[in-house]
């Protein structure tokens, strides 16, 4: 099968289209046809340096967004069939290797695919919605009328985070360079700064809820924003070292959240889509041997909403 793998750390150029052996599904595992795979920021982050997770020293296969058709069907696994359209983050942050014509994962991964959806949309869905899900329903169990500020909010983690903080029923407030307010409001979101022209920690206050997407002084200057008790959210570990300290004297609470493969919230984030409360954008669909392309694009961090490989044709 056709794979983009790598087999040594570094840029883009590192990345190259061969052919591999197709997996072959273990006990309790199913083998799908990728269809679509969605690119991430940890892609290219684990590209360059390995990575969070046990992956390994090259060479691998990345990608943990997946969309396509059950091919095979491993002993033991009961909830699908060859021929089921599903989609899932199998694995993370184990290899996946979703940049691949077949991927065989655990089938609890996976969830039936949205059938509003076609396969380059649903693989925009499971890591960046996973990740909104375990933060802002797991985590911060977001109520009716709390206040949520979300930085980068166009983005392919931030369009979705407005959407479900709006299907939970908050009021949202986000951060974007005004040519991406009109795309915002059509999301649902209240109350929006252009982080380029105003600081939002002199403009936002007695927020219950920051989801911070970038990290860094975005850390110290989002706790200006909270009330006493709310709650901090990053998803990144590049994070300003006197944190902790400034937020215990904040009385604001922290957290890390590393998305985990979670069936349960891939089924909410179907029931969402089908109920038109979700609906994911697509910034630019590459073909597989353009990965490189696709993570250039991703790494520069001004797309609007998600981009996805095209795998089958």
């Amino acid at each position: 099968m056709r794979a983009i793998s790598q087999n040594r750390l570094g840029g883009p150029e590192v990345l190259e289209l061969v052919d591999v052996e197709r997996p072959v599904p273990g006990p309790t595992q199913i083998l799908v046809r990728v269809h679509a795979a969605g690119v991430n920021p940890v892609d290219w982050k684990t590209r360059e340096t390995g990575g969070i997770g046990p992956m390994g020293d090259p060479p691998f296969i990345l990608g943990w967004d997946v969309s396509g058709v059950v091919e095979e069907v491993g002993a033991g696994a009961s909830l699908f069939s060859p021929g089921d359209e599903v989609f899932g983050m199998p694995s993370f942050p184990f290899q996946a290797g979703a940049y691949a014509e077949y991927v065989a994962a655990p089938s609890r991964h996976f969830a039936r695919k949205p059938s509003t959806l076609d396969h380059v949309h649903a693989a925009a869905v499971p890591l960046a919605g996973l990740t909104v899900w375990q933060s802002l329903v797991d985590t911060a169990d977001i109520q009716p009328g709390q206040r949520v500020l979300i930085h980068a909010a166009a983005g392919g983690v931030g369009h979705l985070a407005v959407q479900i903080a709006k299907a939970r029923g908050a009021y949202v407030i986000g951060t974007a360079s005004a040519a991406k307010h009109d795309f915002l409001r059509g999301l649902g979101a209240d109350e929006l700064i252009d982080y380029r022209t105003a600081d939002f920690a002199e403009e936002v206050r007695d927020v219950d809820v920051v989801l911070d997407t970038i990290g860094l002084e975005y850390g110290p200057r989002s706790l200006k924003t909270l009330r006493r008790g709310g709650r901090l959210i990053q998803l990144t570990r590049t994070i300003d070292e006197r944190l902790p300290e400034l937020a215990a004297a904040a009385g604001v609470i922290t957290a890390f959240t590393l998305a985990e493969p979670d069936r349960t919230g891939l089924l909410a984030l179907t029931e969402l889509v089908e109920s038109g409360r979700l609906k994911p954008t697509i910034d630019t669909v590459f073909r597989l041997e353009e990965a490189a392309k696709a993570q250039e694009l991703v790494a520069a961090g001004r797309t609007t909403g998600k981009v996805v490989l095209a795998v089958a044709d």
